[in-house]
């Protein structure tokens, strides 16, 4: 009698997984709801809005590039970094260009592991990191080679400082617009 009902139990084992496979209807993979797409697709849209929006426009009447506020109050540039871009914050109060481990990473500079010499000071203290030279930055028609910046040990977000921003004869706001003006 138990072997009977062993038997009974694979054999609708059996059965059921080729009914499985010669079901007609949708795949597992493509049975699976689209939201999370969606809010993929969506998210990517939203950041290429902003970044449309914080674009520079650059004039060449009178040589200035302009950048325009973003939601959270700050400007931001997209610069390129050894031929890579980089999405910057840019940081009149900083002095040097200070680049996430990330964006280090892309723009092909190699870092040591640990990065615990202290390289500054900022308002929360000592700043830990690596000090590295860029071959070439550029934001619109200015471009610099040669420049020392700094790779921070933690943080996501990479700062564009005076030692690019003073390449510029003048750094000015006006409202919701940040105005660079090239030397002469």
């Amino acid at each position: 009698m138990l072997r009977n009902y062993l038997i009974l139990i694979v054999a609708l084992g059996l059965f059921s997984a080729m009914a499985g496979r010669f079901h007609a209807g949708p795949s597992p993979a493509s049975a699976k709801p689209d939201y999370p797409r969606r809010a993929v697709d969506n998210e990517a849209a939203r950041i290429a809005e902003l970044k449309a929006k914080n674009a520079p426009q650059f004039n060449s009447q009178d040589g200035s590039l302009e950048l325009q506020r973003g939601p959270d109050g700050h400007f931001y540039a997209d610069v390129r970094i050894n031929g890579s871009n980089v999405h910057m914050l840019v940081d009149t109060g900083a002095s040097i260009i200070a680049l996430s481990r990330n964006d280090a990473q892309m723009a092909g500079i190699a870092t040591s592991i640990g990065m615990n010499d202290v390289v500054g000071r900022g308002a929360d203290g000592a700043v830990h990191g690596e000090v590295v030279r860029l071959d070439n930055v550029e934001l619109g028609p200015l471009s610099a080679q040669g420049l020392d910046a700094i790779v921070l040990n933690s943080g996501e977000l990479s700062l564009l400082g005076q030692s690019f921003l003073n390449k510029f004869s003048s750094v000015e706001i006006q409202g919701d617009r940040m105005i660079l003006r090239q030397r002469a």
